[in-house]
Parts: C-alpha cells; sequence; structure tokens
C-alpha cells in the first residue's frame, strides 16, 4: 500500500528544494510536486533505495520510479522476479502491488538537474533510517547509485571506508542484513550500457536467490 498521504504537507527543510517545487507547481499545476513518499508494503524484506524523484516521473506522479524511463527498467524487472504484480508503472495505478518489497528514495524532493547537494541529502537521512528501523531483522537493501550507498551506510552509522560502491558489490550490515549495490538504472547508464539488462537482472537473482533462504 502507498503512503501517498504521509508527505502530503510541504516539507521546509531544504531551502533550495522547496524554491524548485514552488516553481513546478507554477510550471507544472498538474504535477505531484511534494516530497514523493515511499511506495510498498511495510515489513517488506527487500528495501530499493533511489537517488531522488525524477522532475517528470515521480515528482510528476506522486511514486517512485513511475513515469520514466529508469522506472521502465525496475518495474519491468521487479515483475519478472516476482516483486511486482505489474510490469509497469507509468502512472499512480493502484492496482499496481509490490511483493515483498518496498522503493524509496535518499532524497524525497525532486532536485535541479537531479543533483542533490551534500546537506540536502543529510537532511533526508532521517526519513531513510526511519525506513531501515521497519525492515524486518532479515532483509537486503539495494541501493541504486552510490549517493543510495553512501546514505544506506550511513543510516548504519559505520564506516564508509569498510563499504565500497561498485555494481554487484555485497555487503554483510548483521546477521541476514544485506546491502547490494547495483548502477542506478537511469537512462544515462543504459543507453550509454554502464549498467545492461544482464547487469541489473544478475544483482535481481542474487536477491531473489537469498531472500528464498530467509
Amino acid at each position: 500500500m502507498n503512503d501517498i498521504k504521509k508527505f502530503s504537507v510541504d516539507c521546509q527543510q531544504c531551502s533550495r528544494l522547496s524554491s524548485f517545487l514552488d516553481k513546478n507547481r507554477s510550471i507544472y499545476e498538474k504535477y505531484y510536486n511534494l516530497p514523493v513518499p515511499s511506495f510498498g508494503p511495510k515489513g517488506s524484506n527487500l528495501l530499493i533505495v533511489g537517488l531522488a524523484p525524477g522532475l517528470h516521473g515521480a515528482n510528476r506522479t506522486g511514486r517512485p520510479f513511475t513515469g520514466d524511463h529508469a522506472g521502465v527498467i525496475l518495474y519491468s524487472t521487479l515483475y519478472k522476479f516476482g516483486f511486482s504484480s505489474q510490469p509497469a508503472s507509468t502512472v499512480f495505478d493502484h492496482k499496481l502491488n509490490l511483493i515483498n518489497c518496498r522503493i524509496t528514495n535518499a532524497v524525497r524532493c525532486v532536485p535541479p538537474q537531479n543533483k542533490p547537494t551534500s546537506e540536502e541529502i543529510h537532511n533526508c537521512l532521517s526519513f531513510l533510517k526511519e525506513e531501515i528501523l521497519g525492515l524486518p531483522k532479515k532483509n537486503i537493501i539495494l541501493a541504486l547509485g552510490k549517493i543510495a550507498h553512501q546514505s544506506v551506510v550511513k543510516s548504519f552509522e559505520v564506516q564508509q571506508s569498510e563499504y565500497n560502491f561498485k555494481h554487484g558489490n555485497i555487503h554483510e550490515l548483521g546477521l541476514d542484513q544485506y546491502l547490494i549495490d547495483s548502477y542506478h538504472c537511469s537512462r544515462y547508464n543504459t543507453q550509454t550500457r554502464r549498467l545492461t539488462k544482464e547487469m541489473f537482472e544478475n544483482v535481481f537473482s542474487w536477491i531473489a536467490n537469498q531472500l528464498a533462504k530467509f
């Protein structure tokens, strides 16, 4: 179930992001234009952490990875591995459900040029910590990109130097607690083939196999 109402009140922690949202409200009046909540059932064993809402994706629809190129790849892969009831999420559709999977972002508001500042990432860390605390004891966190990876590591309050980001890296965070890294499924990464379909599906294959052992 989506927590679409949770962040219905505008957040003012980051002045730059708040100003950007105000500007977008006047340009894109029908867009969601608010901090985007997490999507998927609480208590899921898999938590996926992205970077931030896309201007014409999640910022438009109010659902993470919905309505943009990255979402096309993510949701089709989720469906293939049994984590989603539908293979595509292009609009906010209440018929789509995630299965033992929850999606969030390191930064809840859309940033200019899709580049949040260090301060903005830090300001959103408390929301990510809340998500992680809500996970069951046995869990897997998938970090899509280096910023998501670093935010997860900071949430556990451990040394970044001991948890290097690299596509396919698997980090043990505790007993039956894992962090696995992937390049972000952005248009740039897939078009340049920095991230291929096979590479992305290999990550999910490991996740599915590991969850089956829990």
